[in-house]
C-alpha cells in the first residue's frame, strides 16, 4: 500500500524522525491559514499524489507571501499532474501540503528497502540528493553508499556513522544523522514497510538533519497489525479495478495490452504473461486468483477482466494442484453466461480433474476454446487477437 508524503512523514515522526512542520489541506483558504499559523516568510506548496517527480511536473512550488500561497494552492489543487511515474494520463491533485520553508545547506538521498538477494534490509545514501536514484546509479554508481542491516540486530550505530561520514557530514551533524537513520530503520521495520525513501534528506544551516520529503510503501499482508496505517489508504489514488479485485482477495494489476489473463499462482501468472508476449500478443493484466480459488472468486475475476474495454481475448491458465479444474470450469461457465461474453476465451486446464473441466467447457455451448499445453494456448490467443 502506498501513502502520501504527509502520511509517510506522520509515520516517521512517530518514530522520532525530524520532519519540517506542515499541514495538509484541500482548498486555498485553508492553505493560507496553515501558512499563517506556521509563520515565517517562505512556504512550500506540495501536491499530494502517489507518484514521484512532482517538482518537475509543476506540483511543488515556493511561495514568498500568503497571497502567493493562495494562488499556488489554487493552481495545484485540481490540476492534472503528469510526471514520469504517473504516465501520460497524469493524476488529479486533491490535496496539497503546506510546509515551512527551510534554510537548506545541502541535500542528500536516503532509502531503505529489502534486498531480495540477501533477504536483508539494505540502507542506501548518496550525496546526490534531489535526483532520481536511477539516474545516479546509471551516471555515477560510486556515489551510492550501501550497508546491509542484520535483521537480528538492526541498523547499528557503526553502520549509520559509516553512511554519515560517507556523505561528508561533520561535527554535531554526524550524530544527528546517525539518530535519524536508526529511527528511520526502526520505522521501516516497525511499520512493516517495503520501501522508505527520503529524497532529499536535508542538512540545514544550523546543522540539523531533516526528512524534507518522504515516500513509504507498506506491506499489504501486514496491515492487519497497523490499523492506523491501513486507515491512510487513499482509494482515489488507486485503479478502480484493483480496488474491486482486493474486495475478493484477487491479486490484480492493470496493464496496457489486449489479452486478459486469469491464472492461479503468481509465478504461473508471470510465466503466462511472458509466453503471451513471446507469441506476439500483449497481456492486459496480471491476475492471480490464488491457489485455493473458489468458484465465486473465479466468476469475479472473469467479470473484472471483461470490464476492461481493451481486452480483445482472454487466456485462462489453471494448474489444478490445490484447486480443482472442474470447479474452475464451472466458475468460468457461470461468469460467461452472466457477462454475455463477446470476446474469444481460450482455456488451458492442467492437473486435478482437468479432463472433467475441459469436458464441461466443451459442452457449455458458449464458444469457449479449450486448449492443451501453455504454448499452444498462448499461440491460440495471439492468433484470435490478430484476427
Amino acid at each position: 500500500m502506498k501513502v502520501h508524503e504527509y502520511q509517510a512523514k506522520q509515520v516517521l515522526a512517530s518514530y522520532g524522525v525530524p520532519v519540517p512542520r506542515s499541514e495538509v489541506c484541500d482548498n486555498p483558504e485553508d492553505a493560507v491559514k496553515i501558512a499563517d499559523k506556521l509563520g515565517g516568510s517562505v512556504w512550500v506548496v506540495k501536491a499530494q499524489i502517489h507518484a514521484g517527480g512532482r517538482g518537475k511536473g509543476g506540483g511543488v512550488k515556493l511561495a514568498r507571501s500568503l497571497d502567493e500561497v493562495r494562488k499556488l494552492a489554487g493552481e495545484i489543487i485540481g490540476m492534472n499532474l503528469v510526471t514520469h511515474q504517473t504516465g501520460p494520463e497524469g493524476k488529479e491533485v486533491n490535496k496539497v501540503l503546506i510546509e515551512e520553508g527551510q534554510n537548506i545547506e545541502r541535500e542528500f538521498y536516503f532509502s531503505i528497502l529489502v534486498d531480495r538477494a540477501t533477504s536483508t534490509p539494505i540502507v542506501m545514501a548518496s550525496t546526490e540528493g534531489g535526483m532520481e536514484i536511477e539516474e545516479v546509479a546509471a551516471e555515477n554508481p560510486d556515489a551510492i553508499l550501501k550497508v546491509w542491516a542484520d535483521p537480528a540486530v538492526g541498523l547499528t550505530g557503526f553502520q549509520a556513522r559509516q553512511l554519515a561520514f560517507g556523505l561528508g557530514l561533520e561535527g554535531k551533524s554526524v550524530n544527528r544523522a546517525v539518530k535519524l537513520m536508526i529511527n528511520c530503520y526502526n520505522a521501516f521495520v516497525g511499520a512493516d514497510a517495503t520501501l522508505l525513501e527520503i529524497n532529499p534528506l536535508m542538512l540545514n544551516a544550523e546543522g540539523d538533519v531533516l526528512a524534507l520529503d518522504a515516500k513509504m510503501d507498506l506491506d499489504d499482508n501486514a496491515l492487519y497489525r497497523h490499523k492506523d496505517i491501513a486507515a491512510m489508504r487513499d482509494l482515489t489514488e488507486e485503479d478502480a479495478k484493483e480496488i474491486e479485485a482486493s474486495k475478493h482477495d484477487l491479486n490484480y494489476i492493470a496493464l496496457e495490452g489486449n489479452v486478459g489473463c486469469m491464472v492461479n499462482g503468481a509465478g504461473l501468472a508471470m510465466a503466462t504473461m511472458d509466453i503471451i508476449k513471446l507469441a506476439g500478443a500483449q497481456p492486459a493484466n496480471f491476475l492471480d486468483v490464488g491457489g485455493g480459488a473458489t468458484q465465486e472468486r473465479v466468476e469475479e475475476a472473469f467479470k473484472l477482466i471483461l470490464s476492461d474495454d481493451n481486452v480483445k481475448a482472454v487466456l485462462i491458465n489453471i494448474f489444478g494442484g490445490i484447486v480443482r479444474c472442474d470447479m474452475i470450469a464451472r466458475g468460468v461457465i457461470e461468469a460467461a453466461k452472466s457477462q454475455h461474453v463477446s470476446v474469444p476465451v481460450v482455456v488451458r486446464l492442467e492437473g486435478t480433474n482437468a479432463e472433467e473441466g475441459l469436458k464441461l467447457l466443451e459442452e457449455s455451448g458458449l464458444g469457449l476454446v479449450p486448449v492443451q499445453g501453455l504454448a499452444k494456448a498462448a499461440e491460440k490467443v495471439a492468433e484470435v487477437v490478430g484476427g
